[in-house]
């Protein structure tokens, strides 16, 4: 079985100017999932789909670089028509989506994923962030009764996608135009790796996990 890891990158963007190559870690940020995924067991190659060749100045040497046609940096361009461009140029049994905004998803997280589609128990994979308080959504509460508050601890979790990475077999975005199938795994994430970078304020958090974790190792 194929497994082929793709990471989307375009060096400009438009809420965070340069976003995938400013530092983090003494790194560019695109180097750390890249990293993560080449370090992976299970996965084949590891593709960086940019229209830029300068981007493998920023990755690591064992990815591959693919260039995509420079149409798909325009931010009315969506993700699935990337990713569709991608699949239609590398073909693979098993898809590995991963974005260069979770800077700190960890190698193990990936492996752990990727075994549950490989052993034929889940069509797909994601990472989310579980959330286990008081949600609401469009003014109604999602996960408990007004007239019976539970405490917090026996409250059904919320999970929120992190999009740190999703997995997939061919046919489910092929058949489907799905990232997600119909037997998914969820990948928990917590902590400084749920961490996604969008925004300056997201970076300058981020930037702030990083010195801790510094500190911590050194």
């Amino acid at each position: 079985m194929r497994v082929a890891a793709l990471v989307p990158i375009k060096l400009n963007s438009q809420r965070l100017p340069h976003k995938n190559i400013l530092p983090i870690l003494g790194k560019p940020m695109c180097f750390h999932i890249v990293d993560s995924l080449v370090r992976a067991k299970g996965i084949d190659d590891v593709y960086v789909y940019c229209s830029d060749e300068k981007v493998t100045e920023y990755i690591p040497k064992e990815a591959v670089f693919l260039k995509r046609d420079a149409a798909l940096d325009q931010d009315s361009v969506k993700g699935f028509q990337i990713y569709r461009s991608f699949i239609e140029k590398v073909d693979a049994d098993v898809y590995v989506l991963a974005h260069t905004t979770s800077p700190f998803t960890r190698t193990e997280t990936i492996e752990n994923a990727l075994s549950h589609i490989l052993s034929g128990e889940c069509d797909s994979a994601f990472t989310a962030e579980k959330v286990q308080t008081f949600a609401w959504y469009k003014g109604v509460p999602v996960n408990y009764d007004l007239n019976d508050v539970p405490r917090t601890q026996d409250m059904e979790p919320v999970w929120v996608e992190t999009s740190a990475f999703y997995m997939f077999r061919k046919e489910i975005f092929t058949e489907h135009n799905r990232r997600i199938g119909f037997t998914p795994y969820i990948q928990e994430v917590s902590g400084i790796e749920a961490t996604d970078i969008d925004t300056k304020e997201d970076y300058a958090f981020a930037v702030e996990l990083s010195k801790q974790l510094e500190r911590e190792e050194g």
